[in-house]
Order: structure tokens, then C-alpha cells, then sequence
């Protein structure tokens, strides 16, 4: 079996957390949602257990920081081209994500950066297969 990643996350309203991921093309996993958490499917590999701040504290004794004034983790993910880059962050957007920041765009890698209606920062990006594969300089030498 492959790794998986189960990433978890704080939301103050279930509901418009579930609204807001499905909205960005995740899909929920039933089978691990109720009331306390939902389990949005990115893939085969990728899952974001969005659990209610009151479930989350119960899986840690630390005090819980909220994603709307601390920044904990930033939670970057590829994208395929620059295009499905803006295409996610329109959809979250538009589904009541907002964009913090202006896009960086580096030549050889596009992002944009997007918190989730709780805060939650999540980044998408672009990396052009050469700098991916060889490293930007590579990239960089093949420019004309």
C-alpha cells in the first residue's frame, strides 16, 4: 500500500467547509463523515479531515490556534498547468475562499495562494517540467 496523506484541518462551520472543498472538485468520503468531521478526498493519496474545532481539540492538548490570525501550516499542491492554477483559485473564490496575497510567478513556477473560509492556507502551484525534474537552473539554461 502507498502512503497516504491525511491532513487535518479546524473549521468553525462543517457545513460551509464541505460547500467550499466540493467546490474546488474534492470529493466527500461518506463513509468517514458525520456531525464532527468531514473527509474531503483529493485523490487516491490526498485527504483533508476537516473536523469541527471542538473534535480537533480532542486529538490534542496543545491550545488550538486559529487559522484566521496564526499561520500553523501552508498546505501547497501542484496543479497540472497555470490555467487549473487560476481555474481552482476562481472556484474557491467564488465559493468564499480568499486570495491574501498577489500570485508569484517565478518563470519556471506559477502560484497563488488561497485561504478556506476558516483561514486554512492552502497554496497552488505550477512547476514547469523541466525545473521539476532538473531544477530551475537547468530550466533556466534552456531559455532563449
Amino acid at each position: 500500500m502507498e502512503t497516504q496523506i491525511f491532513v487535518n484541518v479546524t473549521t468553525t462551520d462543517l457545513d460551509r467547509s464541505k460547500a467550499f472543498y466540493t467546490a474546488l472538485g474534492c470529493e466527500i468520503n461518506p463513509l468517514f463523515t458525520d456531525e464532527n468531521a468531514a473527509c474531503i478526498v483529493w485523490n487516491e493519496h490526498i485527504y483533508f479531515m476537516v473536523l469541527t474545532h471542538e473534535h480537533f481539540g480532542g486529538f490534542t492538548d496543545k491550545k488550538l490556534a486559529d487559522p484566521r490570525s496564526t499561520a500553523q501550516v501552508i498546505l501547497a499542491m501542484s496543479r497540472e498547468s497555470r490555467e487549473d492554477v487560476d481555474s481552482v483559485l476562481a472556484a474557491g473564490l467564488a465559493a468564499g475562499g480568499s486570495e491574501p496575497r498577489e500570485p508569484s510567478d517565478y518563470g519556471f513556477m506559477y502560484s497563488r495562494t488561497m485561504e478556506d473560509p476558516d483561514g486554512n492556507i492552502l497554496e497552488f502551484l505550477y512547476m514547469d517540467p523541466v525545473a521539476s525534474e532538473e531544477g530551475p537552473a537547468v530550466w533556466e539554461s534552456q531559455l532563449p
